[in-house]
C-alpha cells in the first residue's frame, strides 16, 4: 500500500512460501490462522506483477472451499479474488462472471462487510474496463457503492474507483470531488501505491483542461511513485497518463514508452489501451489493429469500439 519497491515486496512474500507453496499448517481452511495472512500474500503478488503466483493462490483457495463445502463468506471472497486475478490479467469476461458470483454469495452473508465491498468495487472497476458504463452505475446504485466507505482496506481503493465511475457517467465535478477525497484519505494513511490507489492519474486527466498546471504536477507525482514502486504496470500506466496530457511528438514518444512497459506487463487490458492510444497519437494503423485485437481478446468492448472508430476515420481520410 505504501508503494515501496515491488522487488523487495515480492522477496518478502517468497520467504513466506516453501518451494513456492504455502507452508504446512497454512491452509485456506485452517481455523487457527484464518485467511488474512494468505490473502495479503496473494494480493501482494497480484499487484507486484507476479500474477502467476497470485492466481495459483486464489484458485487454490476456491478449490479448498468448494471441496470443503463452505458456501459463505470465505467462498464469496475466493470468487472475488479469482475475479480480481482475471481483471489484473485482462480477462474481463471471466472477471465479471467471478465477481457476479461473489456478489451473489456476499448478498446472503450481509451487506456492508469487507467482502461485499471487495466484490462490488471490483465488479464496478471491471465493468468500466469493459466499457459498460451504465451497467457499472446500476451495480453501484443497487449495491450501495458510495460513501461512507469501510475503514478496512479494499483493493483497489473504492474512492478512486467511484471517482472514475462518476467521471465516466459525465458527473465531472462530482468525480473530481471524489478523487480529491481519495487523495486526502490516501495521504492520511500513507497509501502511495499508484496501482492500488489510482486516484491521481484519473484526476490529472479530469483537470487537464481547466487546470493544466495542477494536472501536470499530478502526472509527475504519479510517475515518481510508479518508478519508486518499479513494476512495468505502474510505470506504463504513469506514462499513459503523461502522454494524455501532451500533444504532438512528445505525446507520441510518451505513448510509445507506455506501450513498451505495458507489453512487458501481465496486465493485457492496460496494454491494449496503451497500444490504441499510441496508434491514435502516431496515426499507426498496425498499432490500432493490434490494439483492437488485444481489446477484443480482453472483452474490452469500449476500447474495441474506439479502435474501430479510429480505423474507420483513418480509412475515410485516405
Amino acid at each position: 500500500m505504501h508503494g515501496e519497491n515491488a522487488e523487495e515486496v515480492a522477496e518478502v512474500c517468497d520467504r513466506a512460501l516453501v518451494n513456492g507453496r504455502l507452508a504446512p499448517g497454512l491452509g485456506w481452511t485452517d481455523t487457527e490462522w484464518g485467511i488474512e495472512l494468505l490473502l495479503m500474500l496473494a494480493n501482494a503478488y497480484a499487484f507486484t506483477d507476479r500474477l502467476d503466483r497470485a492466481e495459483s493462490l486464489y484458485n487454490e483457495a476456491l478449490r479448498a472451499y468448494e471441496t470443503a463445502g463452505w458456501s459463505g463468506g470465505h467462498l464469496a471472497l475466493a470468487h472475488a479474488y479469482v475475479g480480481l486475478g482475471h481483471r489484473r490479467r485482462g480477462r474481463l469476461r471471466e472477471a465479471e462472471a467471478s465477481l457476479r458470483e461473489s456478489l451473489r454469495l456476499a448478498e446472503r452473508v450481509g451487506r456492508g462487510l469487507p467482502l461485499y465491498w471487495t466484490a462490488t468495487c471490483n465488479l464496478v472497476d471491471t465493468l468500466l474496463a469493459r466499457g459498460r458504463v451504465e451497467e457499472a452505475w446500476e451495480v453501484a446504485e443497487r449495491h450501495g457503492f458510495a460513501p461512507p466507505y469501510p475503514s478496512t482496506i479494499v483493493l483497489p481503493d473504492p474512492r478512486s474507483v467511484r471517482g472514475r465511475l462518476l467521471l465516466a457517467v459525465g458527473r465531472t465535478k462530482d468525480g473530481i470531488n471524489e478523487l480529491e477525497a481519495a487523495e486526502k484519505a490516501a495521504a492520511a494513511r500513507g497509501h502511495l501505491n499508484p496501482v492500488l490507489v489510482p486516484w491521481a492519474a484519473d484526476l490529472a486527466r479530469a483537470l487537464s483542461t481547466e487546470d493544466p498546471a495542477r494536472a501536470a504536477r499530478l502526472a509527475v507525482d504519479v510517475r515518481r511513485q510508479a518508478e519508486r514502486f518499479g513494476t512495468d504496470t505502474a510505470i506504463g500506466e504513469a506514462l499513459r497518463c503523461a502522454a494524455a496530457l501532451e500533444t504532438g511528438q512528445r505525446a507520441v514518444r510518451l505513448a510509445a514508452q507506455a506501450v513498451a512497459c505495458l507489453e512487458a506487463s501481465p496486465c493485457q487490458y492496460e496494454h491494449a489501451a496503451a497500444r490504441i492510444e499510441y496508434g491514435i497519437a502516431a496515426r499507426s494503423v498496425p498499432d490500432l489493429d493490434r490494439g483492437l485485437a488485444l481489446a477484443v481478446s480482453c472483452g474490452a468492448d469500449g476500447l474495441a469500439a474506439r479502435a474501430r472508430a479510429e480505423l474507420k476515420t483513418d480509412a475515410g481520410s485516405r
